[in-house]
């Protein structure tokens, strides 16, 4: 049996712009291999629009901090030397990376040029509120610094649909291209009446020679990065259509075990169930209608009702297409899409997604590194070790929910045979404190198990009968479980207590399966 495996987003906004970060991933890999993390999501790899851009600006995307554009030769992250020594350097130790691909718009053009365009209302981009003019707008982008290296191919105003600036009238808005009779896609989100625009020079994937552009880029960073899949942003805004073409073009070429993961941020079930339809069950989606009900849990505290936590969300409906998170670079305070988690609630929230057999789980770095920039966040790195321990060495088997409380909630894995002193029982209380008698099955009967957060220092005895009674303190979580050594040794090793994989210990490593057939990311067979 493989170990349960588990991402991390290795990145938040305000990682520093010193070009640092992919020394930091290669220098860190090894502790991360020790924590429990088997795959590491990295942020945008492609040259942005300034030296400082976090890559969602992207400029040139054949660019991986190798020419000297955009007044640097690395991006905010390193150079591309760095950046392919760190992720080999993740592959030696047995981790899995994602890139992060922008594939929506493009960003920082070389020239503007002049074409006629149509201004649509913000709120409603199917209404116009113009008759057609001509603007000059930032849309031809000929990478003087790199030249034709990797392709030749040169972006102009044909190959976009939409932009947001007139440099003649120097004023924004947001203008649909009206040459060549050019339409936002349809195949997108329906918000804002069509979603097909985000930001900067829209690429318009009705341009048979985009598709096929954006097809090679995608099968060059695989050669190019040996990546182990790829992290698709902001695809609500991507003509569907296209994104099915793009995943099975790299499944073709990589085969069934590279993995694609979506960002659909869209909270409404339907809609996450209806693009997961389009595109054939090709790629997962963060599950955002979780991360949604884990905000509104820690709001409202006691209030909630965490018998209803998972109700509506994708890890319910289709748990083996969900990867599940608490909190991201854009769900972190003061960016676009600020909902971040109260920190009396954080334990809670990664106690539900780490601890259980369905979804693909992923930790946020601001969450356990810290984040930085003008108002800094402490990271949770012990709370986090404790739970990637617990769910590396504990979260096996067979799951029993106990969700028959408003406010104390718990459920257990029985374990399995394959992992040595598995099986855990966790309860939580976003009230007062309490208990949840739970069974855990007769073969554990007689082990002393001990909460492997240390919020209680109490020993449970499983009794003969396979039943026990759970403690829990308000407002907590406590993850039950039998320790490594026996209760008279334990406190010898406390050091290593929350070292989910020992020095010397090989970390399997993961690429998700053909997903017709994997039935859960917990206990993910290995293939590396």
């Amino acid at each position: 049996m493989s170990r349960n495996v588990t991402m991390m987003q290795f990145f938040e906004w305000h990682v520093e712009a010193d070009g640092s970060h992919w020394k930091r991933l290669q220098e860190t890999a090894k502790d991360l291999k020790k924590a429990g993390i088997g795959t590491v999501w990295i942020p945008p790899v492609t040259k942005g629009h300034t030296p400082q851009d976090t890559g969602y600006g992207v400029y040139d995307l054949y660019d991986l901090g190798e020419f000297d554009q955009k007044e640097s030769v690395r991006t905010k992250y390193g150079t591309k030397k760095e950046l392919l020594d760190a992720i080999a350097a993740c592959h030696r130790l047995g981790i899995n990376v994602y890139t992060d691909l922008v594939m929506n718009h493009k960003a920082g053009a070389d020239e503007t040029e002049a074409f006629h365009v149509i201004e649509v209302d913000p709120n409603n981009r199917t209404e116009e509120i113009s008759e057609p003019f001509e603007i000059e707008g930032w849309t031809k982008f000929t990478f003087p610094g790199r030249g034709e290296e990797y392709s030749a191919f040169k972006w102009d105003y044909h190959h976009f649909n939409g932009t947001d600036y007139d440099a003649r009238a120097e004023r924004t808005g947001i203008f649909r291209i009206a040459d060549e009779g050019k339409q936002w896609n349809e195949n997108v989100d329906n918000e804002f009446g069509n979603y097909d625009y985000l930001m900067f020079a829209n690429i318009d994937y009705n341009v048979p020679e985009v598709r096929e552009e954006m097809i090679n880029w995608g099968k060059w960073m695989i050669d190019t990065t040996r990546c182990d899949g790829f992290r698709l942003d902001a695809i609500k805004h991507i003509n569907y259509e296209f994104l099915r073409e793009f995943v099975g073009e790299m499944i073709n070429k990589r085969g069934q075990d590279f993995y694609i993961v979506g960002e659909f941020w869209n909270p409404e079930l339907a809609a996450c169930q209806e693009f997961l339809d389009t595109v054939d069950y090709q790629i997962d989606l963060f599950d955002v209608s979780l991360h949604y009900k884990l905000h509104e849990a820690s709001q409202s505290g006691a209030a909630f009702d965490l018998s209803t936590i998972f109700n509506d969300t994708l890890v319910q409906t289709h748990p083996t297409n969900a990867v599940t998170f608490v909190d991201n670079h854009d769900s972190q305070p003061n960016e676009a899409l600020e909902s971040w988690i109260e920190d009396w609630f954080k334990p809670l929230a990664y106690s539900l997604i780490l601890l259980r057999k369905d979804g693909y789980p992923c930790v946020f770095y601001g969450d356990y590194f810290g984040i930085g920039g003008e108002h800094p966040v402490e990271g949770k790195k012990d709370m986090l070790d404790c739970l990637l321990y617990s769910r590396y060495h504990k979260a096996y088997g067979e799951q029993d929910d106990y969700f028959d409380d408003a406010n104390i909630i718990g459920w257990v894995r029985k374990g399995s045979e394959e992992i040595e002193r598995s099986g855990c029982a966790v309860v939580m209380s976003n009230s007062d404190g309490g208990d949840k008698r739970m069974f855990i099955g007769e073969d554990h009967a007689g082990e002393i198990w001990v909460d492997m957060t240390n919020a209680r220092e109490d020993h449970i005895t499983i009794e003969e009968d396979g039943w026990a009674t759970f403690p829990v303190n308000g407002g907590s979580v406590s993850v039950w479980a039998l320790p490594e050594l026996d209760i008279e040794h334990t406190e010898d090793n406390e050091d290593d207590s929350c070292v989910a994989v020992p020095e010397g210990e090989e970390l399997e490593a993961n690429v998700v399966t053909d997903h017709d057939h994997h039935e859960s990311h917990d206990n993910e067979p290995a293939n590396s």
